[in-house]
């Protein structure tokens, strides 16, 4: 259980919601756990299948108090909310901003600016911690490299411009990137980003922790009411996710390209779990892959101090608060969208 901006996160396993008084009631094992106000809360996000009473869902959808329910892995189920007036203006306003391109490109910048940071201390940490395994002024370079594209950033206002700047810093955050495969060399190597599809083990790898980490922005996104299918940086495209691929941007680098470096260089991962295709493209095979989101749903549940709120919560409940921070934005309540920014 964890209080974050108003919100409720229920992250135990097998929590019922119930309703006393103006109270909601967390039991678990029909033993009571917690009881804790609602007038404190905006919304209440539920992670597993035990579920929640009618009389409660009824109280909070009286009181415009959105109860999200999830599974464990974080995959959303539904939304229970009461007249729509609150999710109504909030879409409209991400519609309407969505649509004007220099307002799009005001919020898609700090998306960007959070990747490029993330990159550099990536890259900034490897020089520190491997220095005799790598070429650190390489490492040095790339780091000032994305500092100067960081300062281009800040000041863009086109849309174009700011994919043109995202494109420049890939390259040389990519260009490094197989340096930071300390281990299994002869079997893991990156030379360039393929997907569709990948053609090596690496890019398989990290396709598939992208997508696991959109299916989970898209979850986050859905439970504070936005339309993960409208973008601002990724434009409209008939079942693309556009916003769910404009947040996790700033979420790439220390979340799925860390935790695809540390299967390899942990050796928790081989030559022999991946198999190549007649087209080239090279799959887990299937033993392997649900080790690999074993091990996703482990990473999920480590905690970080979140650089923003400065509060302790788990990897897992990232993308729900930078959710939570971007619905604040849209709505007025946040002067900037603040991009998760790690340390």
């Amino acid at each position: 259980m964890k209080k974050l901006l108003n919100t409720l996160f229920v992250t135990q396993p097998s929590t019922y919601l119930s309703l006393e008084g103006d109270n909601v009631v967390l039991q678990r094992e029909q033993q009571k756990v917690a009881q804790l106000p609602l007038h404190n809360f905006e919304s209440i996000v539920a992670f597993g299948y035990a579920g929640a009473s009618p009389a409660l869902m009824g109280y909070c959808a009286e009181r415009n108090i959105a109860i999200v329910f999830l599974t464990m892995n974080g995959r959303f189920l539904a939304r229970v909310i009461g007249e729509s007036k609150g999710n109504v203006v909030l879409r409209k306003r991400q519609y309407l901003l969505s649509e004007d391109e220099p307002s799009s490109a005001v919020i898609a910048r700090n998306f960007i600016l959070g990747k490029l940071y993330n990159h550099k201390w990536m890259l900034e940490r490897t020089a520190r911690d491997y220095a005799l395994r790598i070429d650190a002024e390489a490492f040095k370079e790339g780091s000032r490299q994305l500092s100067l594209v960081m300062a281009e950033v800040r000041a863009c206002t086109d849309l174009d411009r700011l994919r043109g700047l995202e494109g420049q810093a890939a390259v040389v955050y990519n260009r490094l990137f197989d340096e930071m495969i300390l281990q299994q060399k002869d079997v893991f190597a990156f030379k360039q980003r393929t997907r569709r599809p990948p053609l090596d083990p690496v890019n398989a790898m990290l396709s598939f922790a992208y997508t696991l980490l959109a299916h989970d922005m898209r979850a986050a996104l859905e439970g504070v009411g936005l339309d993960a299918y409208v973008g601002f940086m990724h434009r409209d495209r008939p079942g693309r996710e556009s916003l769910a691929l404009d947040v996790m941007e700033e979420l790439r680098g220390v979340v799925a390209d860390r935790f695809v470096l540390s299967m390899i260089n942990r050796k928790q991962v081989a030559k022999d779990d991946f198999l190549t295709k007649e087209n080239g493209a090279v799959v887990m095979k299937d033993e392997p892959r649900r080790a690999f989101l074993s091990a996703w749903q482990e990473r999920k549940q480590e905690e970080l101090t979140h650089p923003y709120l400065g509060e302790k919560i788990t990897w897992g409940l990232v993308p729900h608060v930078q959710a939570l921070l971007l619905a604040r934005y849209l709505r007025g309540d946040l002067d900037e969208y603040p991009p998760f920014l790690w340390k």
